[in-house]
């Protein structure tokens, strides 16, 4: 049996596989934030692909989160009623449901990726204010200056996250996943360079990682113990200081272990447009087997594992506890089945629901 095609539990959550697909924004959503026929058809279509894990895309914890305009929101009932019924859907159709909450800082108020990917007008009227710990432009594209938040605007952002996480719940969600990566607002307030305050949310490592441990908590305070809390965090950025902030990264990681994160997915920072990322397979392999190993959490990466033998090799060599696939699976809905046959795995077709599996593997 291929390593990847074994079960994997975390709480009480038993997953069939080590295949999870990560959230994928799909801005596809009216203004109102709320799924329509698209989301329903492609969750339920990924759930069918025969992966142990489908995380529904980055969902805004309030409409001043949403990277776009089109984005899928959890601030309200409407929107989680609706969710409700893609998790439903993931799970019937063979997967564990899981959500991403998310709020963007000041990359928010942003055109579609198709569009432009960059900030909107200044007299778009679809655009909003953004915030950030500071009010620092991000630059290049997204040239927009955020409001700095004041005590009370992070003690209202943090609920927000809170009230998302008690709708996920409710919703039918089983595994949550909080977005503190790619320099959306929580990455940002870590980061040295988008954060730049003097109070005690800026500063040294502890003052830059206090709104990421205090959301966690909080968050943690709602979600069932026997769940899964689970956390994207960018952990380097590729700007020149990797090592200085891999450290503080793996030593802000154990904080979140200590404060009850149950699993971390490890990407990159993407805090600053002036970075030289090594693109290639398996690009963070290594760098996600040494948080795993200082950290004592399970680990998972989402950049450079969608070939067969890159995918085994992750969980055989135990750099990795779940291997993420996304864009493998966009292309083709089945690609379990692809994975399988690739790995010889015995009976292959059978990683897919019977009414697939019986007639691809009869002839």
């Amino acid at each position: 049996m291929a390593e990847l095609f074994t079960p994997f539990t975390l709480k009480s959550i038993t997953l069939k596989n080590r295949i999870g697909i990560p959230p994928m924004c799909q801005y596809s959503a009216g203004e109102d934030g709320v799924v329509n026929n698209w989301h329903k058809q492609h969750y339920a279509e990924l759930a069918r692909g025969g992966a142990g894990l489908v995380v529904v895309e980055a969902t805004a914890v309030s409409p001043e989160g949403r990277i776009s305009p089109n984005d899928v929101g959890i601030w309200n009932d409407q929107q989680a009623d609706e969710l409700a019924k893609i998790a439903t859907s993931i799970k019937e159709n063979g997967s564990v449901p899981g959500i991403q909450i998310a709020h963007a800082g000041r990359k928010a108020s942003a055109n579609r990726p198709w569009d432009g990917d960059d900030h909107l007008a200044e007299d778009d009227p679809r655009g909003w204010d953004t915030i950030a710990p500071s009010a620092v432009a991000f630059g290049a594209n997204l040239p927009k200056t955020p409001k700095e938040m004041s005590h009370a605007d992070i003690e209202r952002v943090q609920q927000n996250f809170v009230d998302a996480a008690k709708r996920a719940l409710d919703a039918g969600f089983e595994w949550l996943e909080l977005h503190f990566a790619h320099g959306y607002l929580a990455q940002s307030f870590f980061n040295r360079d988008a954060n730049q305050r003097t109070d005690e949310y800026g500063g040294d490592k502890e003052g830059r990682g206090k709104f990421l441990i205090d959301t966690l908590k909080a968050v943690r305070a709602v979600w069932p113990q026997e769940l899964p809390l689970t956390a994207r965090f960018g952990v380097i950025e590729y700007d020149g200081r990797d090592e200085e902030t891999l450290e503080e990264s793996i030593w802000l990681i154990k904080e979140f272990k200590d404060h009850g994160l149950d699993f971390l997915s490890v990407s990159f920072g993407f805090s600053t447009p002036d970075v030289n990322i090594p693109w290639g397979p398996s690009m963070l392999a290594q760098t996600a087997e040494r948080v795993r190993r200082e950290t004592g959490l399970p680990v998972a990466s989402a950049w450079g594992f969608d070939k067969p033998q890159d995918a085994e090799r992750a969980i055989a060599e135990q750099q990795l506890d779940q291997v993420l696939i996304g864009r493998a699976y966009l292309a083709n809905p089945r690609y379990t089945y692809q994975l399988a046959k690739a790995l010889e795995v015995e009976n292959p077709s059978w990683v897919l629901p019977a009414p697939y599996a019986h007639w691809a593997g009869r002839y």
